[in-house]
């Protein structure tokens, strides 16, 4: 087998089927060539329009500004840390394919009637929708919890601990020296609000 002036190879006169096979193969035009790259940079394309630049993007899918605000709505604080904000939002919007449009519903409800409290908030959502009631539920235990779409999200930073710190600590973080927790710890004042959601099925989580 040699080379000619093209570039290409050829095979001499008693060629066998394999070196035939191999010549046809070696003889790809460019043409060919041409095509073949054109349909996968197609394909390729393609893919990167199917595939969202981010999580949850689209017309009715939440803005992270909307999540914060609605966030702020139902802690009712004035201050929350928008990058576990944003991280919760991508998991959120990922437990089911409603969350999107029902998390911008809820906004715009917000928006438009401006309860004063979190309690009127809710009861008016849920009022407005009963499927908001599980929406609020999911917002609350992921900021408070740590845990969105069944995974943990944040945990030294979950609104549980704030709410808790000058009485209770997160596990496996030490409050002070050893034996620390002999010492009485001081009193935690008895809650006296009041559920502004309906009461929801009992779940029994594993451990």
């Amino acid at each position: 087998m040699t080379m000619d002036r093209t570039g290409q190879f050829f095979f001499g006169r008693c060629a066998s089927p394999n070196a035939i096979r191999l010549r046809s193969v070696l003889r790809l035009s460019r043409r060919d060539t041409l095509m073949g790259v054109a349909a996968g940079l197609a394909l390729t394309g393609s893919a990167w329009a199917d595939t969202p630049a981010t999580k949850g993007s689209g017309s009715l899918s939440p803005s992270v500004d909307q999540f914060m605000a609605l966030s702020a709505k139902l802690t009712e604080r004035s201050s929350l840390d928008p990058l576990i904000g944003a991280a919760l939002l991508d998991q959120l919007v990922q437990t089911d394919a409603n969350r999107p449009p029902q998390m911008t519903a809820l906004h715009e409800l917000m928006v438009r009637e401006q309860p004063k409290t979190a309690e009127d908030f809710a009861r008016a959502a849920e009022k407005a929708d009963p499927a908001f009631k599980d929406l609020i539920h999911d917002i609350l235990a992921g900021w408070y919890r740590g845990v969105a779409n069944g995974r943990v999200v944040v945990y030294r930073s979950a609104l549980m601990f704030d709410i808790t710190k000058d009485a209770v600590y997160p596990k496996t973080y030490a409050a002070g020296g050893p034996f620390y927790w002999t010492t009485q710890p001081p009193d935690v004042p008895r809650p006296t609000g009041h559920p502004a959601l309906s009461p929801s099925k009992l779940v029994i989580e594993p451990t």
